[in-house]
């Protein structure tokens, strides 16, 4: 090809995807919203200029703005979208991915139950469903129990109980059935154990060692396709369970022979620093295995609510399997690709299952790309579902510790039939914005028998006892069943809605820290969170003032009548090196300038690379400025500090 054949190419290329943005969605603003999932993503900006003008050749390819226009530009024929034969196309690939929401036996025998157990995930593993899949995730402690231990062998060791231990002279028999399972359906499996170690396996732990002489941990164990264990993972945060933590942690991940590496956790580990967001931001992991079995808690932590929000926040795959026992809130299973979304999930009522839920997942690649189309549950079937039952649907979920919030009752919200407000809410050094429009519906329940709102504000510890401590700096809206605090946070019944939203907006300033991770969170009646077509989420840097502006909001196209919360959920983990906390000379020996300098920011960072993941670029800055992510990138988080080398 040559520079001139090159050079028009290109020029058309960027004609095309300016245009093709407007005859997709409307306009350019549309198309560059934060959270629309969209092949033209890359290539449109709210602004009236294309920004893939100022792009080369190699940035086009690199960007995946080939693949979005001709993949549209080859037309649709009886067939479904033809491929072109441009050697500068992109495949888009997947791997399919299985996660297993299960209900384990929970009777006296404990013999019993791991045989019921084991013989519910043999058959999910061998059912058609689960044929496509590449891999299986079951969830946390629902198979084995602390009667049914087994020892589990060191992944570098490459040991197949399968193969190395049929007999089950030294691994429990579980065990060898799973790594049998895993080598004749070849297929990586993972599950969630009760492990044994001998104490005298590890002699640098000087710890106190039980009687027994061995330790008990919690553990991922993950089999590859020849039903070897490849990986293993004990658990760090222990949510009041008489397991042990182990003395080193293990290493966190693995790699897969369909080119992905996936990191994994286990449940209450997704709400701190090591060892989840740890492996995104000092390995670059972008794909997440996750067994759970989380107890929901309104109105921020709900199963589903949380697993969105750090896939989200965080622009990674989560594969989230949880236990199902909805009468004790335990539920939440689903798939979840960064930006784009949950791509099935499901929060049970009534009575569990034993089910599994298989999606295709989009791979990402070395550089943030805009995600292909792909199967994904309807936003109108979601918004359009049938309603649940309240307090009496068979799932139990536990209450945050709301009266530590400075909160204020929305009294306006059923005295006038329509009205907006603006109202400032502040707890300790963090104050919210917040502003909401509403229209009373025309069907009102009895006088005293509906539920109503609070604004909240919150910046603390979040106080739960004998477990790992979070710090939360919190914004948010949530529904109440009365005027009082105690009201607040329960599970309610959308028939005693009276108010429709058609306006919801926070904003609030938060610091920076030196780790944190802030989320978009939403929960509906059905237990279920906001998708990304529905809100729209920015983060801006205030070098100046070493703060982070973020704002929240509905888009404009969506109205709410049953929603149960509305966030911003800054998760601060262990409050270290945040910004204003302590004093001055604390902030300098944390690395930051004093304010009002004209230069504050971290002093080891010299210049700055500011990243623009959906477009492939970087633009060099040594002075500071302010981006307004979804104006310019569609709304994808990027960390305005992170030096490129």
């Amino acid at each position: 090809m040559t520079m001139t054949m090159t050079m028009t190419m290109t020029m058309t290329l960027m004609m095309m995807g300016c245009v093709l943005c407007r005859l997709q969605l409307g306009n350019m603003q549309s198309a560059c919203t934060l959270g629309v999932s969209s092949p033209y993503a890359a290539v449109c900006a709210s602004s009236s200029r294309c920004p893939i003008a100022s792009l080369d050749n190699a940035s086009l390819i690199n960007s995946g703005v080939y693949s979005a226009i001709f993949i549209r530009l080859s037309g649709r024929t009886g067939e479904g979208i033809r491929k072109t034969s441009l050697t500068e196309l992109r495949e888009v690939s997947f791997y399919t991915a299985g996660v297993v929401e299960f209900r384990q036996a929970i009777g006296q025998d404990a013999n019993e139950n791991l045989a019921d157990n084991l013989a519910g995930y043999l058959e999910l593993i061998e059912s058609p469903d689960a044929k496509p899949t590449d891999i299986i995730i079951f969830p946390e402690l629902t198979l084995n129990g602390m009667d049914t231990l087994s020892f589990v062998p060191k992944p570098e060791q490459a040991l197949s109980p399968c193969v190395d231990d049929p007999g089950s002279s030294y691994f429990a028999p579980f065990l060898v059935s799973i790594s049998c399972a895993a080598r004749k359906t070849s297929k990586y499996i993972v599950i969630n154990i009760c492990e044994r170690q001998l104490c005298s396996a590890t002699p640098e732990d000087t710890r106190p060692c039980a009687p027994t002489g061995i330790n008990i941990f919690n553990t991922n164990v993950v089999f590859d396709r020849k039903g070897a264990v490849v990986s293993r993972y004990r658990k760090i945060h222990l949510y009041g369970e008489p397991r042990n933590s182990t003395f080193v942690p293990e290493p966190q991940s693995f790699k897969t022979d369909f080119n992905v590496t996936f990191g994994h956790f286990i449940c209450f580990d997704i709400l701190f620093y090591e060892p989840a967001h740890e492996m995104l931001l000092k390995q670059g992991v972008r794909d997440f295995i996750y067994p759970t079995m989380w107890f929901s808690q309104l109105p921020f932590l709900t199963a589903a609510q949380v697993q969105l929000g750090w896939a989200y926040s965080n622009d990674v795959n989560l594969l989230a399997a949880g236990a199902s026992h909805p009468e004790y809130g335990s539920t939440g299973t689903g798939i979840y690709n960064g930006r784009a979304g949950t791509i099935t999930s499901v929060m049970k009522w009534g009575e569990g299952e034993r089910r599994i839920y298989v999606a295709k997942v989009p791979k990402y690649q070395s550089a943030r790309t805009t995600k292909a189309q792909r199967p994904q549950r309807s936003l109108k079937a979601r918004l359009e579902q049938k309603t649940r039952r309240g307090r009496d649907s068979g799932i139990q979920i536990k209450r945050d510790y709301l009266e530590q919030y400075e909160s204020v009752w929305l009294e306006q919200l059923y005295q006038q039939s329509e009205g907006n407000l603006k109202q400032e809410v502040c707890h300790g050094k963090l104050c919210c914005n917040f502003e909401l429009e509403w229209r009373q519906l025309p069907e009102r329940p009895a006088a005293n028998n509906f539920y109503g709102f609070r604004l909240g504000a919150y910046d603390g510890w979040r106080n739960e006892q004998q477990v790992d401590a979070n710090y939360v700096r919190n914004c948010a809206i949530f529904a109440c069943s009365g005027p009082n605090i105690e009201d607040c946070g329960q599970v309610l019944d959308t028939k005693q809605s009276r108010v429709n939203f058609i306006r919801l907006i926070i904003e609030a300033k938060y610091p920076r820290s030196r780790e944190f991770l802030l989320m978009p969170n939403s929960v509906l009646e059905d237990m279920l969170p906001l998708e990304p077509p529905q809100f729209k989420w920015s983060m801006v840097e205030r070098r100046i003032t070493n703060q982070i502006s973020v704002r929240f909001g509905l888009t404009d196209s969506v109205q709410l009548s049953n929603l149960l919360t509305f966030a911003i959920y800054g998760n601060y983990y262990d409050d270290i090196c945040t910004f204003g906390k302590g004093t001055p000379e604390q902030d300098r020996e944390c690395g930051f300038l004093a304010t009002g300098d004209g230069a504050a920011g971290l002093r080891s960072l010299g210049y700055i690379w500011y990243v623009l993941p959906a477009l492939g670029m970087a633009v060099k800055q040594s002075i500071p400025i302010f981006i307004e992510p979804w104006s310019i990138v569609g709304g994808k988080k990027f960390m305005p500090w992170t030096k490129l080398n």
